[in-house]
């Protein structure tokens, strides 16, 4: 039975070429990323806005569109619909969580409002009833906002650390700069294109990190055995090496994740099309950082080659073997 090779084994494909190139591409990208922040900043969903939630439960079958269209025609905002799944629910228990975002800095919404909401949702699903109705005002998002923003920051310090310890600081930066770019460029594109940025678009972020650093940690691995193997090669012959051995599981990893998201973001629905999108954009840029910022980042610094246990230099076959 014949294997399905997306990469030959004996590639050899010049990554630094043009290296200076692609760090400069980076910065230029990552200044624009900001830039848009600062001038547009990012549309923020009800979990750092402030809003209201409310529960609903009817012996009618919950119809997130028909919610949603009847919802649309009070003008209230970001409204956010999902159904509540819970297996201990009867056949006639429909949950649903209906979502407002403030309404005026207001720190929740009137019972105006809310009498709005039930006659619009009545008239999908006649026998529907509010269950329970709770607010979140601007305090507490912007409690929310902060402690995202410093769990993301803490997850990429953890990233240094861990990177540091297990391989040496050259490759702690390349890794960190490589998280850091990903992170801005995803705030950057949400915040161009302006869509929903709420807790799950943090947790998209913080999924892109291990991502990222899962597929520049499998290079650096190979960089350093190479090190120890080819102690004469200069260093880029020896990260062009390692990049062409570990190409082919870098791209089926990729290519197999991108297929479920993109299974998602089509078939999901628009409760998690926000983070989806997110990942795919992780997808796609954290495979890029690895290769053109990470180890771009570890040649422009260079590495000690006496780092290593001394071992017996042996030629290399053309390509290497493959991961």
């Amino acid at each position: 039975m014949r294997r399905l090779r997306l990469v030959k084994d004996d590639t050899s494909f010049d990554f630094f070429k043009h290296w200076k190139m692609w760090l400069g591409i980076s910065g230029v990208m990552i200044l624009l990323a900001l830039a848009s922040f600062g001038l547009r900043g990012l549309n923020y969903g009800i979990d750092f806005r402030g809003g209201t939630t409310i529960r609903t439960e009817s012996a009618q079958t919950v119809d997130v569109g028909a919610y949603r269209d009847a919802m649309s025609a009070l003008g209230l905002g970001d409204t956010v619909i999902s159904e509540v799944f819970d297996p201990s629910f009867g056949p006639d228990k429909n949950v649903a969580m209906v979502r407002i975002q403030a309404q005026d800095d207001q720190e929740a919404v009137t019972p105006e409002t809310i009498a709005a909401v039930e006659a619009a949702l009545q008239g999908v699903s006649p026998d529907i009833r509010f269950i329970s109705v709770e607010s979140v005002g601007p305090k507490v998002s912007g409690e929310l906002i902060w402690t995202a923003f410093l769990a993301v920051g803490l997850s990429i310090l953890a990233v240094l650390v861990y990177i540091w310890l297990r391989f040496e600081w050259q490759f702690a930066l390349g890794a960190v700069l490589a998280l850091v770019h990903d992170v801005v460029l995803t705030i950057g594109v949400f915040s161009e294109v302006q869509i929903r940025f709420d807790l799950a678009i943090i947790a998209a972020l913080l999924t892109i990190v291990g991502y990222s650093l899962n597929d520049t940690v499998v290079v650096f691995d190979r960089v350093r055995e190479n090190l120890v193997k080819y102690k004469k090669r200069p260093l880029k012959e020896v990260l062009n090496l390692s990049i062409n051995e570990t190409l082919s599981r870098t791209i089926m990893t990729s290519l197999t994740t991108m297929l479920a998201l993109v299974a998602l973001y089509v078939l999901g629905g628009d409760v998690i099309r926000g983070f989806v999108f997110a990942m795919i954009w992780g997808v796609f840029v954290g495979t890029y950082s690895s290769i053109f910022v990470a180890s771009a980042i570890l040649l422009w610094l260079g590495v000690k080659r006496d780092w290593t246990k001394p071992e017996a230099e042996t030629e290399a076959a053309p390509g290497g073997a493959k991961v």
